[in-house]
């Protein structure tokens, strides 16, 4: 047995993982989607459509630990595509092994492969625990998130 996962895009048999660590990512920010959702978001992670996001997840022995959803977008200040990680989620024993540090760098080489100049991410003022980490391996913007009410 391994005992450093593997970092590979999400597979169809992924399903079942993938929903269970998505819906307590979901539940750590105090939302909920409808099933129909968690359906239509597969389904667009497996897809080939370059506009959907892709997904990666972390494989220990067939036992995900972590996911990350990532997508490239077009950007008016720039002439090539960025890339926004939206979603990072690491069970909590896998928390502090690296899993999530693993996630971020596999979608920084995803972003240097695309010629994609920036990775930019978005997370609660108060994630204390995930922030140590990213204040490791990125930079604090001085923008704040405004959305309509």
């Amino acid at each position: 047995m391994s005992t450093t996962p593997t970092i590979r895009p999400l597979r169809p048999e992924d399903r079942d993982q993938w929903a269970e660590m998505w819906r307590d990512y979901l539940a750590f920010y105090e939302t909920e989607v409808p099933d129909t959702t968690y359906k239509s978001t597969f389904a667009r992670l497996l897809g080939d459509d370059p506009n959907d996001f892709s997904c990666f997840v972390a494989d220990l022995d067939g036992q995900l630990l972590g996911l990350t959803h990532y997508l490239f977008h077009r950007h008016a200040w720039k002439e090539e595509s960025v890339c926004y990680l939206q979603d990072l989620y690491a069970r909590p024993e896998a928390r502090g092994t690296g899993v999530g540090r693993a996630l971020i760098q596999a979608v920084y080489d995803e972003a240097d492969k695309q010629k994609a100049p920036s990775v930019y991410w978005l997370t609660q003022e108060n994630n204390h625990t995930a922030r140590k980490l990213y204040d490791r391996i990125g930079k604090l913007s001085p923008f704040l998130k405004y959305r309509r009410p």
